[in-house]
């Protein structure tokens, strides 16, 4: 059984508009969905006039009816690529700060064992990548920290120190370590909301029961960077692998429980992936796995 349209009926709650969507009457539409009810024995929406509203037996059967849509897409992919092997394409987003060595491992390292697979890329902040990801726009995105949304799906990748940028002429400058509350009465130069770094620095500071002194916002990390060379404030930054500070910066290393932010991969749940994306999900999986491991030695 075709269920497409049953979900465009329960996600519109409309038979007009659903009937346009699908290009079919509205007559054909309701025959359809009278026959599914007398099928099932139970009623799917409550009816006010015109208008339809999903009921608990709709909304059970609505959850599975988007399971064996997925399981139906992906089972074209897979017979398409049967018939004509292609090796795909990936639309893969990330953040800004990961595209200076992450992404760029990641890819060169999977296309060691899929050459042909082209990548279309996106970079831009976490709440932005989660969007991409919800509206189908992107297969994968890597993101930091993890989404609260129920509707991604989530393996992690690594995680990274935080540090606390200072100038290098800042009395912090010399320590090994930082705590929070050592700057709490500092001015932060931060991330702009949205990104997954002011997420994370406002969960912290919370914490520890203070709000940060955002003086300055911005959407690049280098800017941050250069705003705090210039002694304009501190900001709480990744130590990441290969830094693109610039000159005149101490990043001081976060101490405390909470001194680490998890990076992972993001995907929508209950919709079908092409089948160079689902590989390419499962080798950063074992990627990870194989790099913990390492780390375990």
């Amino acid at each position: 059984m075709n269920h497409e349209w049953f979900v465009t009926l329960a996600e519109v709650e409309n038979v007009s508009t659903a009937a346009e969507r699908l290009h079919v009457t509205q007559p054909t539409l309701s025959r359809q969905l009278a026959r599914l009810e007398r099928d099932l024995g139970v009623l799917l929406f409550d009816r006010r006039g015109k208008r339809l509203n999903l009921n608990a037996a709709g909304q059970i059967y609505l959850r599975h009816a988007r399971r064996a849509v997925a399981e139906i897409e992906t089972a074209k992919y897979e017979l398409a690529e049967l018939v004509n092997p292609v090796e795909g394409r990936i639309e893969l987003g990330f953040l800004h700060s990961f595209g200076i060595w992450l992404v760029p491992t990641l890819i060169r390292e999977f296309r060691g064992q899929s050459s042909h697979v082209a990548f279309g890329l996106a970079q831009g902040a976490a709440e932005d990548m989660l969007g991409l990801v919800l509206s189908g726009d992107t297969d994968l995105a890597i993101v930091s920290p993890r989404p609260k949304s129920i509707e991604v799906g989530w393996t992690p990748i690594m995680r990274q120190h935080l540090g606390v940028a200072v100038a290098d002429t800042h009395p912090l400058a010399q320590r090994d370590q930082v705590t929070i509350n050592d700057v709490r009465d500092e001015s932060f130069v931060a991330m702009e909301t949205g990104f997954g770094m002011r997420r994370i620095l406002e969960e912290l500071c919370a914490a520890a029961d203070f709000r940060p002194n955002i003086t300055f916002e911005s959407a690049e990390l280098a800017t941050v960077g250069g705003l705090v060379a210039a002694g304009l404030g501190v900001a709480l930054l990744p130590v990441e692998h290969d830094s693109q500070l610039p000159p005149g910066i101490s990043l001081v290393t976060l101490g405390g429980s909470q001194n680490t932010r998890e990076v992972g991969l993001i995907w929508k749940r209950e919709t079908a992936m092409n089948p160079a994306a689902a590989r390419f999900r499962e080798f950063v999986t074992g990627w990870s796995s194989e790099r913990s491991g390492r780390r375990a030695l």
